[in-house]
């Protein structure tokens, strides 16, 4: 059973990357991007993103702080967390399938870009990065050490610089129909956030 609990949420987040790719490449090239945000950029996000992810395989004995327990009751949180952690990443895929050719891993705009509305961003205008986001908590939730908060808030914050840039982006290119748009949908937490 022990091999089972080592190897979920590797197994679960390799599944999740595997489809982005698929699905990235299946949509590549069906619109042309005419506005991308700075390599730099991009190349931060993904740092912050690998040294989340490294947390959560980092042996103990480099680092032993970093696993200091913050929640009790290990098996309760490994099930809570796989279950917070399949939510998230469904959902991310739901929102991402909506998003259909709009979808790009970096902050774009694209020819004759639109405005989706529908499936998850009724509610939230980055639902895939809610997904996310929530597939973070539900790893950090399943360790229930310090190294799962870490790594959720390098995430969080690498999400919200990328959300804020997109959220400038979008209201040069649709003016006065993304501001309304934002103001009857939450960024990321219907009525929270």
């Amino acid at each position: 059973m022990q091999a089972f609990y080592d190897w979920f949420f590797p197994a679960v987040w390799v599944a999740f990357l595997v489809y982005w790719q698929i699905a990235w490449h299946r949509i590549a090239g069906t619109k042309a991007t005419t506005r991308i945000e700075p390599a730099a950029s991009r190349v931060l996000r993904t740092i912050a993103f690998l040294v989340a992810i490294s947390l959560f395989f980092i042996p103990q004995p480099l680092a032993p702080w970093l696993f200091l327990r913050l929640l009790p009751n290990p098996l309760a949180c490994f099930w809570t967390g796989a279950a917070i952690t399949l939510a998230g990443l469904l959902f991310a895929v739901w929102a991402r399938i909506i998003l259909g050719t709009n979808w790009s891993r970096s902050v774009t705009i694209k020819q004759d870009h639109e405005l989706i509305t529908a499936g998850p961003y009724r509610r939230i205008r980055h639902p895939i990065y809610t997904g996310i986001l929530t597939g973070f908590l539900g790893s950090a939730v399943a360790t229930g050490q310090l190294r799962g908060l870490i790594a959720f808030a390098l995430v969080f914050l690498a999400l919200w610089y990328k959300l804020r840039l997109e959220e400038s982006w979008m209201r040069s290119q649709f003016g006065d129909v993304y501001t309304n748009y934002s103001r009857r949908t939450a960024a990321l937490v219907p009525w929270l956030l």
